[in-house]
């Protein structure tokens, strides 16, 4: 069975992003703020999302079943979206 978090790798923008990280985390619990902040690294487009919870409880369950992590109070999921526009390849 896939991790649920790997769905997120479908995503090619944060457009679409946000709902499916909503739709994960509702089984947890209710989503208080989520920002998502667009990022490049090593030529991915990442996004490193930051949400709370509404609460202690909810977001101990969402960390210890998806394996998220904490930063500075946030729950942090980084996520590696596909390209929307296929890179060209390089030619001789």
């Amino acid at each position: 069975m896939n991790h649920p978090l790997e769905q997120l790798r479908n995503c090619t923008d944060i457009a679409t992003l946000r709902p499916a990280l909503h739709s994960i985390c509702n089984e947890y619990g209710g989503v208080s703020r989520l920002d998502i902040l667009p990022a490049r690294h090593a030529g991915k487009q990442q996004a490193l999302c930051f949400l709370r919870m509404n609460s202690h409880e909810e977001e101990e369950r969402l960390m210890s079943a998806l394996g998220v992590g904490r930063f500075a109070g946030d729950l942090v999921v980084v996520v590696d979206m596909q390209s929307a526009v296929p890179s060209a390849s390089a030619t001789a």
